[in-house]
């Protein structure tokens, strides 16, 4: 049986799915010139979701947890702050996607209940304590992500790719179950807690150490680490934008939590299995994300490329084992995540109905036609490419002092020497928009609230990487 603190602890759930749960049955007697409720429902959803996780009720402090549930549930640090991260990134991508979705006739209600769901299962995932919790997020994240990705029917590529991103997404799923069931087995509990204490004894379990072979393999899958890479361009290229920006932004911070959850708070004991194994992923992804992505002309994919790059940075923090690792890779999720949505929504600023802005060619003297914006995507490509004073280059430094720490110098260099050639894919796109002819001349038409998201958000990219101080301390303050 549960208490009443336990439905306090899990407040901002319980609003979010019963909010949801109402803005599916409201959309139902919505005329599609009325659908704009449902868009405002969505936001408030998310606005007022801060509020109670931010709350009244008092957020604990460093490494202080909350249980509820049994022990399945947990609050900390560590879930709130990537919980208020995932509320505002996704109400970014709600913001810039409403007249996108107009102009193509996709303007349903689904797109919100889908992505509020999808919100709601990342934030059950960052708050998992026990490994049912942990596959009952991450799954009802996933299939909300697998609809949204095929929400365009008439679209032939976006159905092509959710049918590869669910047949892949269930794979992978099955994989980490099989790795779940393993570790269940050896140890005779689903409680990350009782998993991490029966490791301190010492002594090797070879059943202990293959599950944790799979379980890693689904983590590496959904943050999309190589060689666990290949439905992020085509589903990245196929999906409407929106919903690529949805995909590509707030999910990179539940994946990180996916990570944390399961390698320390449960497998911490085998770290020094799964650091040899992160550290292949991270190299690969690294090598492979950054090279691959300065032959793509197409600018989804070469963003799709562009985060399998960014994953093996993360993974950096990650896998040195350390509390100034897990906040190092936690600031350069949020990092990302910001980077990511705000990039996309530049592809839909420049998109009209009947035309896609996603080729490199489309933003061809874009300061001609539109010079505060083409400063704005400035600011985002200046930022994934980790020049300072921008916030990409302090999530970067927090990552490369975090492994250098940890006495792993030569993968520090290794990572300087990919950063500097993924410098050149960006570059790319600032050249293109500031010293080529224009393409097309036909006028930018973009609502106010898609201008003004997108304004606090490249602003945002210099105000935090000029001021990160207070993120970083928060992120590093939650792991000890």
């Amino acid at each position: 049986m549960f208490e009443l603190s336990d439905l306090t602890i899990a407040l901002p759930e319980i609003f979010v799915l019963g909010m949801t749960c109402l803005i599916l049955v409201v959309d139902l007697y919505l005329s599609p010139e009325r659908r704009r409720l449902t868009y405002l429902l969505a936001l408030f959803t998310l606005g007022f979701a801060v509020v109670l996780t931010m709350g009244p009720h008092g957020a604990p402090t460093g490494t202080e947890r909350e249980l509820a549930f049994n022990g399945t549930f947990v609050r900390d640090g560590m879930a709130d702050l990537l919980k208020v991260f995932i509320f505002v990134t996704t109400g970014a991508v709600f913001l810039y996607s409403r007249a996108y979705l107009q102009e193509r006739g996709i303007f349903k209600g689904e797109f919100y209940v889908l992505g509020l769901f999808g919100v709601l299962g990342m934030m059950v995932l960052v708050s998992a304590a026990s490994l049912l919790t942990v596959y009952l997020g991450l799954e009802l994240f996933s299939l909300s992500t697998y609809a949204l990705v095929a929400m365009h029917r008439d679209s032939q590529r976006a159905s092509e790719a959710a049918m590869k991103y669910f047949v892949l997404g269930a794979l992978a799923s099955g994989m980490l179950l099989y790795g779940i069931s393993m570790i269940y087995g050896a140890v005779g509990s689903l409680a990350l807690s009782d998993v991490h204490a029966s490791l301190t004894g010492g002594g090797d379990n070879p059943v202990l150490a293959f599950g944790l072979a799979f379980a890693v393999v689904g983590v590496a899958f959904k943050f999309g680490a190589v060689p666990f890479h290949m439905w992020i361009p085509d589903v990245y290229q196929g999906a409407p934008t929106p919903v690529t920006a949805y995909i590509g932004s707030a999910p990179k911070l539940a994946a990180f939590a996916l990570a944390f959850r399961l390698l320390e708070d449960g497998l911490g004991g085998l770290h020094g299995y799964w650091q040899d194994m992160l550290v292949f992923l991270s190299v690969l992804s690294m090598g492979l994300g950054n090279v691959v992505a300065i032959a793509q002309s197409n600018l989804k994919r070469m963003l799709a490329y562009s985060t399998i790059s960014h994953v093996g940075f993360l993974l950096l923090g990650l896998l040195t084992g350390t509390p100034e690792g897990y906040g190092a890779a936690m600031f350069y999720a949020i990092a990302y995540a910001t980077m990511a949505a705000g990039s996309f929504g530049m592809i839909i600023y420049l998109s009209r109905s009947g035309f896609e802005a996603e080729e490199l060619e489309d933003f061809k003297g874009l300061n001609q036609r539109s010079p505060w914006f083409a400063f704005m995507m400035l600011l985002f490509m200046a930022s994934l490419a980790g020049f300072p004073p921008f916030l990409g280059f302090y999530a970067k430094l927090l990552v490369f002092k975090a492994v250098m720490d940890a006495g792993l110098i030569w993968l520090a260099v290794l990572g300087v020497f990919f950063a500097v050639i993924g410098a050149y894919y960006y570059l790319r796109v600032i050249k293109l928009m500031y010293f080529d002819e224009p393409q097309s001349d036909a006028p930018i038409e973009a609502t106010a609230d898609l201008r003004a998201t997108l304004t606090v958000n490249g602003l945002a990219q210099l105000f935090l990487g000029l001021f990160s101080g207070g993120l970083a301390a928060a992120c590093l303050a939650a792991f000890g």
